[in-house]
């Protein structure tokens, strides 16, 4: 009777796996492609497709939850919180799409770009390996399949960094394998802890218990574990130190991967844990999160401006950008703030819809943030090696002259450099707007003053990548070299083989522009599903129905 109590007996909704397909999709095509080793001529013609595919299936997600709102389904059978369920929500679908969407732009990047060897090694399986973790992890209701789809991830970018087996690449796969191996530990640690707690790992019933144990101990050190690991994945202050040593790496294209997703997952799963399970734990955290998001922001931009190479540059505008996103994190303590600071009984409602308004504004901000800069620096890099692949390396000082030669090229760069500076009409700006604006609400014209003083440092970094790499004449040594007949310097060991620049790299820089444009001269679209996917984490009643029906 108890078994027949816990089990779905009903049939399960055909439209219900559409769930799990991003995970089947890529895993079917991985082992496909596998098996395809040796013919590395036509893993293209099987790559590609599939990739087409899951950025469908992905938008289908979206669109269903669009019309729908969240929904569930339950692995196994088993009735919620014993069965493994995949919850979706429109934050999840979100950046399940983004995710799709880079991730066809680096397949037919590749195409061009990675050597038979590579893809004889198993280029394209690592990536759809890859693919599968970042998708389980954006679709999982539950905590320890999200520690699960971390490791799947996390294997698959290992195979992707060492690609080559070169010295640096082992050298910087050393330092991320160490580093995410003490974060998934951490990660680990805090689940086991949790189980303890709570006696239970499914998302939804976490949350509906953790509210009734607030100011609880043993929660609040759950909430700060949680916050360390977290931190460490998506390369936080003072966490930060192993990006900047190792996706400089491996091909540029594997950087624009690891630089668009790996972190975000980070980011996505700090947002999913601390503010929609433990959000009384993470208010008391705001303060420290606070601080954790400008000295990111600082040491981002500040890192940028000291490079001489595109890609190590570059490392660090992905560190700055992590460091804006976790500034809208930081604000749960806007009511606090605002309720303490308010008189009578009516300016106290007033003062805490503003604060619930704020709030929504910061975390919308946030989201946005996020989903634009896996898109602008997944395309960054994906320019950078064009760039690197026509002069010959990836070093500032020899790099130049590709307005002149590539006019296309260098407007597409002025393009996704504006961007991730935060510039308008482009997708940087709006979320930044919403970041300081709730920010001043919440009485931190501090970390205001951060994202500002941060983005303004970036534009500089730009103008620097752009009137060094592009803007200026090529540089007399290399003229000269080429002009004699000698030897043209040799090119950065990870850098593109030369003829890069055409279709296969025009095409997906092309693609990832239109989003650009889109989402900073129209930004309402991209604006009003970052508001719903905020709203549904500071209340999470529609994610819970979702998962228990109308009564928990």
């Amino acid at each position: 009777m108890l078994k027949a109590e816990a089990m779905v007996t009903g049939p399960v909704a055909a439209s219900d796996y559409l769930i799990v397909l991003p995970v089947l999709v890529c895993f079917i095509f991985g082992a496909g492609l596998l098996m395809m080793r040796k013919r590395v001529s036509q893993q293209a013609y099987f790559a590609i497709p599939g990739l087409v595919l899951l950025f469908a299936i992905d938008v289908a997600v979206l669109l269903k939850v669009a019309a729908e709102g969240p929904w569930t389904m339950m692995m196994g059978g088993w009735k919620p919180p014993f069965g493994i369920a995949f919850t979706v929500d429109m934050m999840g679908a979100l950046f399940l799409a983004v995710s799709g969407f880079v991730a066809l732009a680096c397949g037919i990047y590749a195409v061009a770009s990675i050597s038979s060897t590579e893809r004889r090694y198993g280029f394209f399986p690592f990536m759809f390996l890859m693919m599968g973790g970042v998708s389980g992890a954006f679709l999982t209701g539950d905590v320890f399949n999200l520690y699960v789809w971390f490791e799947v991830l996390l294997i698959g970018s290992f195979g992707l960094l060492i690609l080559g087996s070169r010295h640096d690449q082992l050298d910087g796969a050393t330092k991320y394998c160490f580093l995410n191996l003490v974060g998934t530990t951490l990660f680990l640690i805090a689940t086991g802890y949790l189980y303890g707690v709570f006696g239970t790992l499914n998302m939804a019933d976490i949350a509906i218990k953790a509210a009734a144990m607030e100011n609880d101990s043993a929660v609040y050190i759950i909430g700060v574990l949680y916050l360390a690991s977290l931190s460490l994945k998506a390369a936080a202050f003072p966490l930060n130190f192993w990006l900047p040593a190792s996706y400089h790496t491996p091909r540029f294209v594997v950087s624009a991967l690891f630089a668009g997703l790996l972190t975000k997952v980070g980011v996505y799963a700090l947002i999913r844990l601390l503010l929609m399970l433990f959000p009384a734990e993470h208010a008391g955290l705001a303060p420290v999160i606070a601080w954790i998001a400008g000295l990111t922001m600082m040491v981002g931009a500040l890192g940028a401006l000291a490079q001489t190479d595109i890609r190590r540059l570059l490392n660090y505008m992905v560190i700055a950008g992590i460091g804006t996103i976790m500034a809208g994190l930081a604000l749960p303590q806007i009511a606090e703030v605002m309720v303490a600071q308010a008189g009578p009984a009516g300016e106290l409602a007033a003062a805490a819809s503003t604060a619930a308004g704020a709030m929504q504004t910061g975390l919308s901000g946030s989201i946005y943030y996020a989903l634009h800069s896996i898109v602008v620096m997944t395309a960054l890099y994906l320019t950078a090696g064009v760039a690197a692949s026509l002069t010959g390396s990836s070093s500032l000082a020899q790099m130049g002259g590709l307005w002149r030669s590539t006019p296309l090229l260098a407007a597409l760069m002025l393009v996704f450099l504006f961007a991730v500076s935060g510039l308008p009409p482009f997708s940087g700006f709006w979320p930044k707007v919403a970041l300081v604006r709730a920010t001043i609400i919440a009485d931190m014209p501090w970390l205001a003053a951060a994202i500002l003083v941060s983005g303004f440092l970036m534009t500089v970094a730009s103008a620097r990548v752009f009137a060094l790499a592009f803007w200026r004449p090529v540089p007399e040594a290399v003229e000269v070299a080429g002009a004699e007949g000698a030897a043209v310097p040799a090119p950065h060991p990870a850098a593109p083989a030369p003829g890069l620049y055409g279709p296969w790299s025009l095409v997906p820089l092309l693609g990832l522009v239109v989003f650009v444009f889109a989402a900073g001269l129209s930004p309402e679209w991209l604006a009003r599903l970052t508001d719903v996917a905020a709203a549904g984490v500071i209340d999470p009643s529609a994610y819970l129905s979702s998962v228990f029906g109308d009564a928990p």
